[in-house]
């Protein structure tokens, strides 16, 4: 935590460094008050130079023996050094000294929380909290071991008793976004910012979060109002543009979603997650060429994007051009393996090209990573069928209605096969299930099979469940 001191003038400053810097070229002792020697330690820190500044503690410890803060400084540069345990015997020198510092404790429960002994750093924080004048970073740690301990409730009371003492803790409010959002408690999350809001309408995170909230809510043109306000108050704030885009995507208004993360180039660099989205943009508006050249601006910034070679690849395809199509699909999947929409992709540009092999393969690989994907369990099926591997075909079927017993799609699908391999009883018995699954479907039966529609067993049944 950082110390209140009453520096002196910046020229103080440099005049104590210089002095020192001379000090320690001529081999000599020169004899410094305590407020130099912190401003000379404080000066190395600045710089980024912890061995430097743990030099200069050493020389103001000789000087001044018993002024608790060199022991506390040369605690807090023992743990920027990863110097642990010289870190705990410094503090528990400082505390004979001064025990009521409260720096001394949060130090200390730095150190535990690192390590992991929360209970530890618990305690020490929890000190702090009674010593300290300002406590908002004190809670914010303690709000941060909670958060560790997977104990996001509590950490929430300490995230907004920090906002009590220090509304602008840009920190604790985001942190608390993080805590709702694990807790898959969007509602409250609403209600916080909101009353947040009353009190601090010119806090653009508040806004940011309270966007955020409304985007996992669903509730996307509420989320754009919300980022606007962000926009309004920081006008900079290209994170506010960027997931206005994404709400403006999710509202399919792809245009003006283009324009908004268009707006993110003035305010920070263009980054590969951006060209990518707006190439997606445009592949949606069925302008493959802009989309085509906005996801190779991503691979070049960031080859590792696979979203974006993978969107390479939809163009393609969309221009009928599968084999290319597929050696994009392909690079996507090198990146992300367990990708069951990447391998989708492949499965129907295989299909396309007649490897029938490899497409039925690619489709056995979807459903074992997304056993939920219908579409995948139909196509896969129905590859089987038109090979004639009949058998397979329903074995396949089998499996999908055993991991998705409430689509009738699949049962009406398994009937057209049942029937296509002469097994009608059974065949009458799946028609009965998907009929009482979802009557109003069963039209799926006679796109599939046409001939059906003339079996008068058949409309009997059907007859049954939809009058």
């Amino acid at each position: 935590m950082e110390e209140e001191f009453e520096f002196g003038s910046a020229e103080d400053a440099k005049f104590s460094v210089e002095r020192y810097e001379e000090m320690i070229r001529n081999h000599d002792q020169y004899f410094f008050d305590a407020q130099a020697f912190e401003n000379i330690i404080d000066y190395y820190i600045e710089k980024n130079d912890p061995l430097k500044a743990l030099q200069v503690v050493e020389y103001a410890r000789n000087q001044h023996p018993f002024a608790a803060v060199f022991f506390i400084k040369q605690a807090q540069l023992l743990v920027v050094t990863n110097r642990a345990s010289e870190a705990f015997d410094s503090l528990d020198k400082a505390a004979m000294l001064e025990a009521s510092d409260p720096d001394i404790y949060v130090i200390r429960g730095n150190l535990y929380e690192s390590m992991e002994r929360y209970d530890e750093a618990l305690e020490n924080y929890e000190k702090a909290l009674e010593l300290a004048d300002e406590t908002d970073d004190v809670l914010l740690h303690i709000a941060y071991v909670h958060q560790n301990m997977g104990d996001y409730d509590q950490a929430i009371k300490y995230l907004k008793r920090c906002l009590e003492q220090n509304m602008e803790n840009q920190d604790a409010l985001y942190e608390l976004a993080f805590c709702y959002d694990v807790l898959d408690n969007q509602e409250e999350s609403v209600q916080f910012y909101m009353q947040y809001i009353d009190n601090e309408p010119y806090s653009y995170a508040a806004w940011y979060n309270l966007g955020n909230a409304y985007t996992k809510l669903g509730l996307f043109e509420k989320a754009i109002d919300a980022y606007d306000y962000a926009i309004l108050i920081k006008e900079s704030f290209a994170s506010a543009y960027f997931n206005k885009g994404n709400a403006l995507v999710n509202l399919e208004k792809y245009a003006e979603a283009i324009e908004v993360y268009r707006h993110t180039f003035e305010y920070e660099q263009p980054n590969a997650d951006t060209y990518c989205a707006i190439g997606e943009c445009y592949e949606k508006l069925e302008q493959m060429d802009d989309a085509r050249a906005f996801y190779k601006k991503s691979v070049k910034m960031d080859p590792k994007l696979a979203d974006a070679w993978f969107g390479i690849g939809v163009t393609l395809d969309f221009e009928e051009r599968y084999f290319e199509a597929l050696h994009f699909y392909k690079k996507a999947l090198d990146l992300d393996i367990a990708n069951a929409d990447y391998w989708f992709a492949i499965a129907d540009a295989e299909y396309k090209l007649g490897r029938i092999d490899e497409a039925a393969q690619a489709y056995e690989k979807v459903v074992e990573l997304n056993p939920v994907d219908i579409d995948a369990w139909l196509d896969y099926s129905s590859i089987l069928y038109e090979q004639s591997k009949l058998t397979e075909a329903i074995e396949v079927m089998t499996e999908a209605i055993k991991t998705n017993p409430g689509t009738a799609e699949l049962y009406y699908r398994m009937v057209a096969y049942l029937f296509a391999k002469g097994d009608y009883n059974e065949a009458l018995n799946q028609l009965e299930l998907a009929l009482s699954t979802d009557a109003e479907k069963h039209f799926i039966l006679f796109e599939y099979l046409p001939q059906l529609q003339n079996n008068k067993v058949i409309i009997d049944i059907i007859n049954r469940y939809t009058r």
